[in-house]
């Protein structure tokens, strides 16, 4: 029997949530909708633009958002990452736990140093665009792994953004290999442009011979094809995995299952923050896909959560409002 629905190795970062105005955006000199790497100074530098400003403290990294939103909804999740230790590593510590999800991080003393952290900039069109600072998550490594909890897992999980580190590469692709090994099913998330622009061999390596589930959105899914052509992108994506995931903001989601392709509509909302869409929606469905939903099933419960997260400001939603949208489903 499975210990876990959910394994998953990632950055740990504590989300810093602003709204600004396109104006103030582009007076930082942040590149809309896609994630920027910072360094300490370029941090406090950018942190002087938003002096004043109303800020929201979260939980977040993606593939931390993904295993929080599984065990929401009641899944068994394992968490695999890196903090410091200072106030921000107890929090996202804290924060694991208070959301039922297992880690490493209760295993071992964190090393000095900062936690990693992410100014999350939200415009009003409800577009958010991150900028990042890994701290120790840039030092996660292969040490971080659980081999005998990835071993009775269902799913091992790993973060795109993981290629723009090599000891978190390496952890990622040590980890699918003991995966493999002991028939856990492997899944990504390509994460964002930036990483398939600057770190698409990193991506590659995860990939390796093939994928149970992949995740993309339709911006990271055209830079990745090199193309618009969504029959293309589809020809190109589907033999990467056994399931292909392709989420498409208002115009919902194209699930590639094998031969079958399959659209599932979007649940109409108005969005004010897009931030955790992406990651609410991977972790919505592996959990429909551990509890025994089809692929189009995981898929139409996924775009009810990712519905109701942008629909409010912050990258997650409350472990009510996602039993509520659950039981619902349940309903149909």
């Amino acid at each position: 029997m499975s210990h876990y629905h959910l394994y998953a190795i990632g950055n740990a970062l504590v989300d810093t949530e602003y709204e600004v105005s396109d104006e103030l955006l582009s007076a930082m000199g942040v590149s809309k909708r896609h994630m920027t790497l910072i360094d300490t100074p370029q941090r406090a530098e950018l942190l002087t633009h938003v002096q004043g400003l109303h800020a929201r403290r979260t939980g977040g990294g993606s593939a931390g958002n993904t295993v929080v939103a599984l065990a929401q909804l009641g899944g068994q999740a394992f968490y695999s990452c890196r903090v410091a230790d200072d106030e921000l590593g107890a929090f996202y510590t804290q924060d694991l736990q208070a959301n039922g999800v297992a880690t490493n991080l209760t295993h071992t003393r964190p090393p000095e140093g900062q936690t990693g952290s992410c100014m999350v900039l939200v415009t009003p069109d409800a577009e958010r665009s991150m900028c990042t600072f890994l701290g120790a998550t840039a030092q996660l490594d292969a040490s971080a792994l659980h081999q005998h909890d990835i071993e009775k897992s269902q799913i091992y999980y790993m973060e795109g953004y993981l290629a723009a580190s090599p000891t978190g590469l390496e952890a990622a692709v040590k980890g699918r290999q003991i995966a493999i090994e002991n028939r856990v099913a492997t899944a990504l998330t390509l994460s964002d442009v930036s990483m398939i622009n600057f770190c698409k061999a990193g991506l590659e390596a995860m990939i390796g011979d093939g994928l149970d589930y992949l995740f993309a959105n339709e911006e990271e899914a055209q830079t990745w094809c090199g193309t618009t052509d969504l029959d293309a992108i589809i020809g190109q994506l589907s033999p990467l995995a056994k399931t292909v995931c392709l989420t498409r903001g208002p115009k919902g989601c194209i699930v590639v299952h094998g031969s079958d392709r399959t659209e599932v509509p979007a649940v109409p909302t108005q969005a004010v923050d897009t931030n955790g869409a992406g990651d609410m929606f991977a972790g919505t469905f592996l959990y429909g896909i551990t509890h025994g939903n089809t692929p189009t099933q995981a898929a139409a419960l996924a775009n009810r959560t990712a519905a109701a997260v942008v629909s409010q400001h912050g990258n997650r939603l409350t472990v009510a409002q996602m039993q509520a949208i659950h039981t619902d489903f349940q309903k149909v």
